[in-house]
């Protein structure tokens, strides 16, 4: 068995009790709320081969600092916090249904590229 982790070593962010398990969790809801999404929604598509392949980790290995190391994006309580963040986004954006079409035409030049200059 390995040592066990004390601290995160970041201010504020305590050592989470069973991250395998909260991570496992927060994927599940986040792929859920996903899936009420249409398929060909960009934000459904590119989150869910973020979180299926952060899953698939999960299914290979218990041990943190493998999870860890294969996800790497950070602490296993810093996945946790962006895992948190994504499910309250993805929430958000079944309400906000971005894929839609737009209410009213945009104005002319709201979707440029560089910006016009306007002097």
């Amino acid at each position: 068995m390995g040592m066990i982790k004390r601290t995160t070593g970041l201010m504020g962010l305590a050592v989470a009790s069973n991250p395998h398990h909260t991570l496992g969790a927060l994927y599940g809801k986040i792929l859920r709320v996903l899936a009420k999404m249409p398929e060909e929604a960009v934000y459904r598509k590119y989150t869910e081969t973020i979180v299926r392949e952060r899953a698939a980790v999960l299914q290979k290995t218990k041990d943190v600092n493998e999870i860890e190391k294969m996800v790497n994006c950070g602490q296993a309580e810093e996945l946790i916090i962006q895992a948190e963040n994504e499910l309250n986004l993805a929430r958000k954006m079944l309400n906000w249904k971005p894929w839609e079409p737009l209410v009213a035409k945009p104005p002319k030049g709201q979707w440029d590229w560089p910006p016009a200059k306007t002097h």
